[in-house]
């Protein structure tokens, strides 16, 4: 007589009766394997999972899906770092953090995963509103590992906290956190408020502005654009702006340039229609210029593959900082804008390919390396970072207000309210932050000399150039 075959050999997987599996044990194995199956091939992209197994939200955010969890954080978050030196050896005490009230909008403090805001004076428009509505975001994006702290954040154009004022060792500077900085102070970069919307100047939430500068690049070709230099903006704000309109083109004389001033009351009143962000992609060439202080237009300038001609800025935020000359961008002398702007379009127009190639690099590392994703990772390495340097236990002020995104949307009116829903963070992130990686001053050194060596190379064609143009060439 003979003997069935066993389907499976482990002791364990048999049934109780005899020594054969069940037809319905068989059947819960082959189901599991199927569903384990099923998992790995949803986790690695191959198949996409059905909308009801997500979490609510998750199909806003199936791109964090594809990033490895031990992916290394992008270039410019070693400048962490270096915004927290000054307070690196001796740490962050109550008394300093008190010190910057004085210029503060409002106070953060994080207690057990949880947003409190004591807030001393208004900001500019709304800026202090989306940047605690940003804040708790995060907390949302990382529920639970954001660490204990208290943070003074000041919404304000120019950086306040001089270097020079707290140059001795028993200095203590103020910790101060902002949307940009400079070589000559020691405020701390943040992302600013337009991350999550600005509704002032109908400026979508970064997630949509993203999607939409991508679809508005694929409509013309780099080649097919308008081989000239385009600026549309304010330039009341600074009179390096003014400066700039010299440089327009008239009858009289031609720099290879189209500068338009962007008067955003008419704007207001027409419905923004002209200032799609997305229809803005038509040009071979770019111009970032500062306002007052850093301006936020910078990155949406960027995010157009057309290449970025950017005049040489007094301030950083928190991103340019990962950035070079020649690669992402071509930087454009600040005190000889048009015949720089000039060089630029006509080096540019002779080295069609190269000038292409900067273009589509600088618009890359922003599509890639500033995702919202990436930058929720910056806010918490950041947060993360400090803290460690605190000397204190933070604690709640009797003032304080709890953040809670439902009184925040219930309390906004208009596009304010509408870009608070579509930037409200519906699901906690899948994966770890990225791997910031160790301080190495020696890495910020090499950066800083390639950064200068490409600054100088431009700087000597511009010189032979005009050189040439003058002497007849």
């Amino acid at each position: 007589m003979k003997t069935r075959p066993q389907i499976f050999s482990s002791r364990s997987w048999r049934s109780s009766d005899n020594n054969h599996p069940t037809f319905r044990t068989t059947m819960v194995l082959i189901f599991s394997f199927f569903l384990l199956l099923l998992g790995l091939f949803v986790r690695i992209g191959w198949v996409k999972s059905p909308i009801y197994w997500r979490g609510k939200g998750m199909a806003e955010h199936r791109s964090n899906l594809y990033r490895p969890s031990n992916a290394t954080c992008p270039p410019h978050f070693r400048w962490i770092h270096e915004d927290l030196r000054p307070w690196r050896n001796k740490g962050i005490t109550k008394k300093m953090v008190e010190g910057a009230r004085k210029t503060a909008n409002f106070k953060v403090i994080i207690v057990d995963g949880r947003v409190y805001v004591e807030k001393y004076k208004d900001s500019i428009q709304t800026r202090d509103l989306f940047t605690m509505w940003g804040i708790l975001q995060l907390a949302r994006w990382y529920p639970g590992k954001l660490p204990d702290l208290e943070l003074m954040f000041d919404c304000g154009d120019r950086p306040v906290v001089r270097s020079k004022d707290f140059s001795g060792p028993l200095a203590d500077p103020p910790p101060l956190f902002r949307y940009c900085s400079d070589d000559s102070n020691l405020d701390i970069v943040f992302p600013d408020w337009s991350f999550w919307g600005w509704g002032e100047i109908n400026i979508k939430p970064w997630r949509k502005v993203l999607e939409d500068i991508k679809e508005g690049n694929k409509r013309t070709k780099w080649k097919e654009r308008v081989p000239f230099a385009y600026w549309k903006g304010n330039p009341h704000v600074d009179p390096s702006r003014r400066d700039l309109l010299k440089c327009n083109l008239t009858q009289h004389q031609n720099w290879d340039t189209l500068l338009y001033s962007q008067d955003w009351d008419k704007e207001s009143k027409e419905g923004y229609k002209q200032s799609n962000l997305e229809d803005q992609c038509t040009h071979r060439y770019k111009i970032y210029i500062e306002g007052w202080a850093w301006s936020v237009s910078e990155k949406y300038i960027m995010s157009c593959d057309s290449m970025t001609l950017y005049v040489k800025p007094r301030f950083f935020d928190f991103f340019i900082r990962g950035m070079l000359p020649l690669q992402h961008f071509w930087p454009i002398n600040d005190r000889s804008k048009c015949s720089s702007l000039k060089f630029a379009v006509e080096w540019g127009n002779n080295h069609t390919s190269q000038a292409q190639a900067i273009g589509e690099d600088g618009s890359k590392y922003l599509h890639e390396n500033l995702k919202m994703e990436l930058v929720y990772d910056y806010m918490f390495h950041l947060l993360n970072e400090y803290s460690k340097l605190l000397k204190f236990r933070p604690s709640i002020p009797a003032g304080a207000v709890e953040l809670r995104p439902e009184k925040m949307i219930g309390a906004a009116k208009g596009l304010h309210k509408k870009f608070m829903e579509d930037s409200l963070e519906k699901s906690r992130n899948e994966f770890e932050p990225c791997n910031l990686a160790p301080n190495d001053p020696t890495v910020l050194r090499e950066f800083q000399y390639k950064k200068l060596n490409a600054l100088k190379r431009v700087e000597n064609w511009e010189k032979d150039y005009w050189e040439n143009e003058r002497k007849g060439n």
